[in-house]
């Protein structure tokens, strides 16, 4: 250990915090790859559009994912739930988004032209597909909830700011590379072509789920 200090200039008071972390960081990472959101999105992307556009929102989903990671070590997620009125408007504008988009998904359909190429479906707008993994990660309530709760009670009081800092890189760069992964896995040339002829049930099916997760989102604040 004593090595590895000298060697990468960690102090032991630091090895003992990131030990501390790992918990944390592995649970973060069994809920990355539970199916949500964030997951459909990446699949419809990267199977629908390309192998760029699924990157392009792995990075999204990420930086999104950042903005709840930070807060929340500022302390500010604390003040979320401790305003219904805040909390409700952006659980509303969540599941609202979600609906949209998984409408404008549900009304796909097919179109001869496309039919036998599959890179004619590489138009999606980079920032389009930024757009689609940022806002949906945003503006997901369970995502925010979920990383207030569990670094409520996952946090030991006394981790630095360094710590935490290095914590909030660690977490994104977990999200980036498995969205990115699930891009990657799915946008092959070979892979993309198999699913090519069905593209428009893969958007309804994803357009189907989101509507489905908005809906469960609206029933549990009217409940």
């Amino acid at each position: 250990m004593k090595k590895l200090n000298k060697k990468f200039g960690v102090s032991m008071e630091q090895w003992h915090q990131f030990t501390l972390l790992l918990p944390l960081i592995i649970l973060v990472f069994i809920s990355l790859i539970s199916p949500g959101p964030d997951f459909a999105i990446t699949v419809k992307n990267s199977l629908v559009y390309s192998r760029r556009s699924g990157l392009l929102t792995a990075l999204g989903i990420a930086l999104g994912s950042l903005v709840h990671i930070s807060y929340t070590l500022l302390g500010l997620g604390l003040l979320i739930t401790k305003t219904p009125i805040l909390l409700h408007i952006i659980q509303y504008l969540g599941a609202g988004y979600l609906f949209y988009i998984g409408l404008k998904n549900l009304r796909s359909q097919p179109n001869a032209d496309k039919m036998g190429d599959y890179s004619a479906y590489n138009d999606l707008k980079p920032s389009k597909a930024f757009f689609n993994g940022f806002i949906t990660n945003l503006l997901n309530p369970k995502a925010m909830l979920f990383f207030i709760s569990l670094f409520s009670v996952l946090m030991p009081k006394e981790i630095s700011i360094s710590t935490k800092f290095f914590l909030a890189n660690i977490l994104f760069l977990q999200t980036l590379l498995w969205f990115s992964f699930v891009a990657y896995s799915l946008s092959g040339k070979n892979t993309r072509a198999k699913f090519q002829r069905i593209s428009y049930w893969i958007e309804r099916i994803t357009g189907a789920i989101l509507i489905a997760l908005a809906l469960k989102l609206l029933l549990s604040q009217l409940s």
